[in-house]
């Protein structure tokens, strides 16, 4: 190759690194950005203690599935009137008021740690509390990120940045939290989690945001529930993909109710092993974010949702029958591949498809798909494990996952999308720049 192509070469280089990271053009995206790095780290390290405080306090798969009905049910109930809050109010304040409120819900249940006075039920009644701060927070948070940046065409970078970051969150984050619980106990894990949250608080004080965009007028709360749906029946693209978020996260998500088991009883470890073991899942996530960037132009979406479902099918369905830690892992990795890409996917086509003054509903109907359907699936997973074990669970999960695959496949196949393909230059950003 010629010399002469050397700064032609770079200069393509140079201006991809800009593309990819353009987000941060916004002083107040780059904000963002950094508090809810830190608190994804946080959030990850206290979902990873809770869960193991819970089954060294209960060895009880049905009460690991209790704890973590407790915390994401109440998102399921209220999480729409989420949605109406954050299209009706000030999204900023909204934020601001969702995280301190998680800060002071850390920093009891620190207390309580570390002071030796807790007990199952004060436990639950913090993750109830928890849950309903993120049914006001989720919608109001995702939608403030079209406010924080300086033009509407930095969205789908930002949005692959921040499914990024979440991925790396998920695989450092349980390894740390299995290591500081060995170490310094759940306490510890909970404290580190209340002053992540100080970091967001800073964050958005430090932010200088426009008068907030107030959409339509306060209409009664049935009206507007009603106007959500009513939106939803005429964007059946964006209904069939909340449907298939609702049923894998009911059938086949809450396999993650079940990892204590499989680090304490399968594997014969401890806390840190189930640290890893969860870090391996987010080492496939990252992994996900990455098959997601290299996607070519034109490509089909549904498609590749689908591919995501069977994967995570496969992964489950090996992990279950294996007992070597080793062996397992790959396979824990393509768990993770196989959850966060049909969730990033999903995401990108509902935030981009919706009209700004639907997108807090909007929103809030995909969380109350994907989180609010997660505990009941975890109340059912706990309570068959007590039946058949973990392992012939976790298998189950996985052929139902297929299943659903291959009877979404026939539905998808029939149905002409425009959401769920790249036909233009924004849309292909979504996918080229998801890390």
């Amino acid at each position: 190759m010629s010399n002469c192509n050397y700064p032609a070469i770079k200069n393509r280089r140079l201006a991809q690194k800009i593309n990819t990271f353009k987000a941060f053009r916004s002083r107040n995206y780059t904000l963002y950005f950094v508090g809810r790095s830190v608190s994804q780290f946080g959030t990850w390290m206290q979902r990873t203690a809770v869960v193991w405080v819970i089954y060294t306090m209960t060895h009880s798969a049905f009460m690991l599935g209790v704890t973590i009905f407790a915390e994401q049910f109440p998102s399921f109930i209220l999480s729409l009137l989420g949605g109406i809050a954050s299209d009706r109010y000030d999204r900023y304040k909204i934020v601001k008021i969702t995280q301190i409120a998680s800060m002071v819900q850390a920093t009891v249940l620190a207390v309580l740690m570390i002071t030796g006075t807790q007990a199952v039920w004060s436990i639950l009644v913090l993750s109830v509390l928890l849950g309903i701060i993120n049914a006001f927070d989720v919608p109001a948070r995702q939608a403030l990120i079209h406010e924080v940046l300086y033009e509407e065409a930095d969205l789908p970078n930002a949005l692959s940045l921040n499914s990024a970051m979440a991925s790396l969150a998920r695989l450092a984050g349980p390894a740390l939290a299995g290591i500081i619980l060995q170490k310094l106990g759940a306490g510890t894990c909970f404290l580190l989690n209340a002053a992540s949250f100080g970091t967001v608080i800073i964050s958005l004080a430090l932010m200088k945001l426009p008068p907030s965009r107030i959409y339509q007028k306060k209409n009664k709360v049935s009206t507007e529930l009603k106007d959500g749906f009513v939106y939803l029946k005429k964007r059946q693209d964006l209904a069939l993909i909340i449907t298939i978020l609702a049923l894998t996260s009911l059938l086949v998500l809450p396999y993650d109710t079940l990892l204590p088991l499989f680090a304490k009883i399968v594997f014969k470890g401890n806390a840190a092993t189930f640290g890893y073991i969860t870090s391996f899942i987010g080492l496939g996530a990252v992994g996900g974010t990455i098959f997601l960037a290299s996607l070519k132009p034109a490509t089909n979406l549904k498609r590749i949702l689908i591919i995501t479902i069977i994967s995570l099918g496969i992964g489950l369905i090996f992990f279950s029958q294996i007992q070597n830690f080793w062996w397992a892992m790959p396979f824990a990795v393509i768990i993770g591949f196989g959850s966060v890409a049909q969730g990033t996917i999903s995401n990108t086509i509902i935030q981009m498809e919706t009209s700004a003054k639907m997108r807090g509903r909007i929103i809030s109907i995909m969380i109350m798909a994907m989180f609010g359907m997660l505990p009941l699936g975890s109340l059912v997973v706990g309570a068959v494990t007590q039946v058949i074990g973990a392992p012939n669970t976790i298998l189950g999960q996985g052929i139902l996952a297929l299943v659903l695959a291959f009877y979404f496949r026939n539905i998808l196949s029939g149905k002409r999308q425009p959401a769920q393909k790249i036909t233009s230059d924004e849309t292909k950003e979504v996918i080229l720049e998801n890390i």
